[in-house]
């Protein structure tokens, strides 16, 4: 079958799907575009579109944004696709949506499945520490990330990754990996291999506690928790009650009492932490914009904030 005869029903959301998204209307024949209805962003709480559905409606593709997918899903049937494609979606698919193409519904996970299931890969993956992560490509079912494995690809994590470049490196992977495996799903020769339950690890989404840096873990678990959240949504400290987000960091080789700032670099901010020190290197101060520390420590009296301790409230 040729591709561009495959009628292709896409199911996703943020950045990595829409990436995924404009590589299969080059490819294949998306007849519908399913994503999450549009949501309020930033201060200013602006009405605004997923990336996914700006993708499709400036391809002139129609776009379907329910609020429950399950009660929800008439016109995706309407659509007659041949298969159903999900990346990033948000939302789980009813029994009845998953088996309705005759190619089933197949979904592009951020991770190496059993591992890291969940809306969170990413960052966990390099929150965790791991060495490596990559794409799975997988049959859908009722339950979050565990269906059968049809192909994956894996690729190392740099102890220099952050999330945004990891993240555009697993798009760029899982876009290949889904162009590779599509023919074999269509002639019918692609593996389907159960996960080993043994081995699941989940990556549930990031909130507000998974954010903020705790100064008594080690100075290598803070400086995995600042690159996986760089830069989105962003790791954050307290620092004369004030919400400081931190972006970039190195570990040092003093030692300071967790939490306290014990040393003012050209640089950079060294903070004490359960084996050592942390030093800040890129922060946001509240109600002003990203900037390197450098720059920062030359609008203030670096005195003023040498021995204080983060993380306590006014």
């Amino acid at each position: 079958m040729d591709l561009k005869k495959l009628r292709v029903v896409f199911m996703g959301s943020p950045v990595f799907a829409s990436n995924v998204l404009k590589k299969l209307i080059e490819v294949t024949n998306v007849v519908l575009v399913v994503s999450q209805p549009d949501a309020y962003v930033g201060r200013k709480k602006v009405l605004t579109a997923s990336p996914v559905k700006k993708l499709a409606l400036e391809e002139k593709i129609e776009v379907f944004t329910p609020e429950r997918i399950k009660s929800d899903y008439d016109i995706i049937k309407k659509s007659n696709p041949d298969i159903i494609i999900t990346c990033a979606y948000g939302q789980m698919l009813p029994k009845e949506l998953l088996e309705l193409p005759r190619f089933k519904s197949i979904n592009v996970h951020a991770s190496l499945l059993p591992k890291l299931r969940g809306g969170a890969p990413i960052q966990r993956a390099i929150m965790n520490g791991e060495k490596e992560t990559g794409i799975t490509i997988m049959y859908m079912d009722e339950k979050m990330d565990t269906g059968n494995i049809i192909s994956s690809k894996h690729i190392k994590i740099e102890d220099s990754d952050t999330y945004d470049s990891l993240h555009d490196k697993l798009s760029n992977l899982g876009i290949d990996l889904l162009i590779e495996t599509l023919p074999s799903i269509v002639d019918g020769t692609n593996p389907s291999i159960k996960q080993n339950e043994e081995e699941a690890t989940y990556a549930p989404l990031i909130d507000k506690v998974d954010e903020k840096i705790d100064f008594n873990k080690t100075s290598l678990e803070i400086y995995n928790k600042i690159r996986g959240l760089n830069s989105n949504p962003g790791a954050f400290m307290m620092l004369n009650g004030d919400i400081i987000k931190v972006y970039n960091s190195r570990i040092g080789d003093k030692r300071f009492n967790c939490g306290v700032i014990g040393q003012i670099y050209k640089d950079g901010i060294g903070i004490g932490t359960l084996d050592g020190e942390i030093i800040l290197t890129e922060i946001k101060p509240a109600g002003k914009n990203r900037l390197l520390v450098k720059d920062y420590l030359n609008g203030i009296k670096k005195e003023n904030i040498l021995g204080m301790r983060c993380n306590e409230e006014k």
